[in-house]
Formats: C-alpha cells, sequence, structure tokens
C-alpha cells in the first residue's frame, strides 16, 4: 500500500500539493472532487445546490471504499469535508497513508477570501462559516492523519520536499 492521501481544510493546497508531489514520485494524481464531478457529470456545488451535502458526502464515502484495493503508486486530494463523516478516517487509512496539510485560520481566510466555489462558505458571513467549519474538522484531520505537514504560507515545493522528509523516515 503505496498510496499517499492528502487531507485537509479546503484551501490548504491538497490539489496543487498532491499534482507537485505526484510528479515528483512518478506516481498517478486523483482528486476525489473530480472524480466524483467526472462520475456525475455535474460540478461538486451543482451536487450541493440539487442534491444536499449530506448526498454528498455519501458519494465522497462509496467513492473511498470503490477506489480501495485499486489503486498503487497514487497521490489522493480528498475533500476538506471527507474526514469527518464516521469510518472515513479507518477508510482512508486503508487507502494509504494519510497526510494532514495543515495551515492557520489567518493564511485560510485570505485564500479563500474571495473563492466563489466553495458551497459550504457562499452566501453572507462566509469568513465566519469558514472559522466554525475550521473549529469542527480540526480534531478529525488531526485524528485521521498518520503524518502532519504545518504549511503555513509555504511554497508548495517546500511542502512536497517536507512531506518526502517524512515518509522517507
Amino acid at each position: 500500500m503505496d498510496n499517499l492521501i492528502l487531507i485537509g481544510f479546503m484551501g490548504c493546497g491538497k490539489t496543487t500539493v498532491g499534482q507537485q508531489l505526484a510528479k515528483r514520485l512518478s506516481y498517478s494524481f486523483l482528486d476525489t472532487d473530480k472524480y466524483i464531478e467526472q462520475k456525475l457529470g455535474q460540478t461538486v456545488g451543482r451536487i450541493f445546490e440539487e442534491e444536499g451535502e449530506e448526498f454528498f458526502r455519501r458519494l465522497e464515502t462509496e467513492t473511498i471504499k470503490e477506489l480501495t484495493g485499486k489503486l498503487n503508486h497514487t497521490v489522493i486530494s480528498v475533500g476538506g469535508g471527507l474526514p469527518v463523516r464516521p469510518g472515513n478516517a479507518e477508510a482512508l487509512k486503508k487507502l494509504g497513508t494519510v497526510i494532514y496539510l495543515e495551515v492557520s485560520r489567518e493564511v485560510l481566510a485570505a485564500r479563500l477570501k474571495n473563492d466563489t466555489t466553495r458551497p459550504l462558505l457562499s452566501g453572507k458571513d462566509g469568513s465566519l462559516k469558514m472559522e466554525l467549519l475550521y473549529d469542527k474538522r480540526l480534531p478529525f484531520y488531526e485524528a485521521a492523519a498518520d503524518i502532519k505537514i504545518v504549511t503555513g504560507s509555504k511554497h508548495p515545493q517546500d511542502v512536497v520536499n517536507n512531506i518526502l522528509e517524512k515518509i522517507s523516515q
């Protein structure tokens, strides 16, 4: 089992870091949000809008279970809410090594300030919603992680280097 699974709050860099990490390791890269979008032919935003968050969370869980045992040498970026759902942390660990990309509230607030693509932050009080979600999810990320990388505002290549150092220990 040599897959690497990146978890963390939306905007923490899972996709950017994941793509660069996969390239450095000569691994494949899979973003579960993109996988679900391709499978359903709809954006995550549209799925949330038409079917609701609970429907989407079930899809995430099904996707992780579907991929278990089928992937090798893959860096997988998962949605920020996936580790929160009961049983998903265990399912992620069956899929590979779980790496939590930790970013402070302040850095995330700056990154997500003008982002209109995140369904859970849409509407009024987006920054307050972000803070509440962050506080709720943090313990789940900590519990699910095999490795934690504090990214701060590091360049993605530096985060990749930190990950490579940790996994080689």
